[in-house]
Parts: C-alpha cells; sequence; structure tokens
C-alpha cells in the first residue's frame, strides 16, 4: 500500500544546501528530491513544453513507480480554454512520452473565467486525451463548489472519462491575515475557495497550501489525515502536494503528512531514507 506525497517543484533555493545537497548538476536535481518525496506537481510544463531529452533526463531520474502529475500548457487550457490548441497538446504529449507510467495524470488546470457554461468543451476536450493516462481537472469558478447543479454536471463530465476533480485547498492560508511577504503575495494570487474532499475516482489528488509558519500549516490539514488513511483502506492510491506561500519547509512537510497518515494506516510504505545534504561524517 502506497501513498503518494510531493511538492510544487524538485529544486528550490531554500533548501539547497539544507536539505538537498548543493551544488548539484541540473541531471541529479531530481534524483535527489526522489529521495526526499516520491511525487511531484508537473508545474514547469505549464509555462513552457520541455525538450524530449530534458523529460527523457527525469525518467533517467526516478523509479518507474515515481508520480508525475503534468499541467498542460497554458495555451491549451487559459488561452484557447480546451476549444483550440491541438498542435500545443500534440507536442506536449510528445515531450511527456519518456515519463512513460511515471505520468500519474494530465493535469487540465482551468482558469476562474471557466465556468458551468464551458462545461460541454471541458467533456469534448477530455475524450480526445490519451486514455493510458490519468486525468484530473481543477477547477475555480466558484459555481462549481456552491451550486449543486453545476457540481453535478461537472462531475458526470469526469465520469465520462474517470477523470479526478483535484481540490486546491487554500482554506489555511485565508484563515488569518497574511504574516509573511510570501503569504501577503498568495493572497493576492491563489483562490479562495471552499474545501472540497470527495474523491470521484481510485486516484485521488490532492493540493493543499498551508503557511509559513509550520504548526499552522500542520493544523490546517488535520482533517486531511484522516481522509486520505479514509481512502487508502477504501484500496484508493492517493496523491497529496503539501505548499506553503514560501514552500521553504514543503520537503519536510510532505514527509510529515506522510508520517502522519502512515500512523493510521500501518500498511503505508514508508518514503525513501533523504540524501543526505552535506558531506558524510568521518565518525
Amino acid at each position: 500500500m502506497r501513498l503518494h506525497v510531493g511538492c510544487a517543484m524538485w529544486t528550490h533555493a531554500p533548501w539547497q544546501g539544507r536539505l538537498l545537497p548543493h551544488p548539484l548538476p541540473p541531471k541529479e536535481r531530481l534524483r535527489a528530491y526522489a529521495t526526499w518525496c516520491n511525487a511531484v506537481e508537473g508545474n514547469t510544463t505549464f509555462y513552457a513544453t520541455p525538450p524530449r531529452g530534458s523529460v527523457e533526463s527525469w525518467a533517467a531520474q526516478t523509479a518507474p513507480d515515481f508520480r508525475f502529475v503534468a499541467k498542460l500548457p497554458k495555451p491549451v487550457t487559459h488561452q484557447h480554454r480546451l476549444a483550440g490548441g491541438d498542435d500545443e497538446v500534440r507536442a506536449f504529449l510528445h515531450a511527456i512520452e519518456p515519463l512513460g507510467t511515471r505520468v500519474h495524470a494530465l493535469w487540465v488546470q482551468l482558469p476562474a473565467s471557466f465556468g458551468p457554461a464551458d462545461v460541454g468543451t471541458l467533456a469534448r476536450f477530455m475524450r480526445r486525451l490519451p486514455r493510458h493516462y490519468g486525468q484530473a481537472v481543477e477547477v475555480r469558478h466558484r459555481a462549481f463548489f456552491e451550486d449543486a447543479r453545476a457540481e453535478r454536471e461537472l462531475e458526470r463530465a469526469l465520469a465520462a472519462t474517470g477523470a479526478e476533480w483535484v481540490p486546491f485547498d487554500t482554506t489555511a492560508l485565508f484563515r488569518n491575515r497574511p504574516a509573511t511577504d510570501a503569504e501577503r503575495d498568495a493572497w493576492t494570487r491563489k483562490p479562495r475557495l471552499p474545501r472540497r474532499s470527495r474523491a470521484l475516482t481510485g486516484r485521488p489528488i490532492v493540493r493543499y497550501l498551508g503557511r509559513d509558519d509550520t504548526d499552522a500549516t500542520v493544523e490546517g490539514w488535520r482533517d486531511w489525515v484522516p481522509t486520505v488513511a479514509g481512502w487508502l483502506r477504501e484500496g484508493r492510491s492517493p496523491t497529496v502536494f503539501v505548499h506553503t506561500p514560501d514552500n521553504a519547509e514543503a520537503l519536510t512537510l510532505a514527509r510529515r503528512f506522510h508520517d502522519e497518515v502512515r500512523a493510521l494506516v500501518p500498511e503505508v510504505e514508508p518514503l525513501p531514507e533523504p540524501l543526505p545534504a552535506g558531506p558524510p561524517a568521518l565518525f
């Protein structure tokens, strides 16, 4: 039984030399991260489709059961709004092909303006995606969270291709006024939506955003720990991504979340031992 946890990126300046070895060549950075976590959000593909050679390097640095949730390019989801961009989709699929089974899901993150009236467009687009990859959709229009009819229509559209609804839980962030510059920036950019914890498939994906204060982040995920433990007991295979506004402690927090779930479900496989950040001790 395996729980996958990860962060929004695999390299981050505050981790270097403290949590991960530094310096590391680009072809070793993901390998080091993968000793801490067994999944990662594929945010880089949202901003630019990577060269296939780079993706081949990602595959070489990770085990076959490592999980990427690969975000579709921004031109497809935000500019064409799923009604075009065929060339971009083909280039994206070609680029990520070397990852093989490591691609846990193709992640369609939609803008807040993509609402209930657009569900038909989403359904048609999802039917065109290859079925050998999982599919996951993140919506940010409030109607999907507050209007029962809109919620049902979206769930029906996702069910047609076995796609998961990805919640982005920001409730901990917005519970109290921001206390750091990173939190103030996150308040202006992150969606403020009701918390959703209903899984549609056997492979639920959760994105959780806490605070720069570790205690506040841990307190904010209290409801997620038993929820994820329950999914595991039901035979589901969840993936949880832990964010904070500055992400300075995201690596350690992802592992802490894993530990808390594993305390409830001891059958969950442990994570690997992290690669030492510094030189080995002599004694």
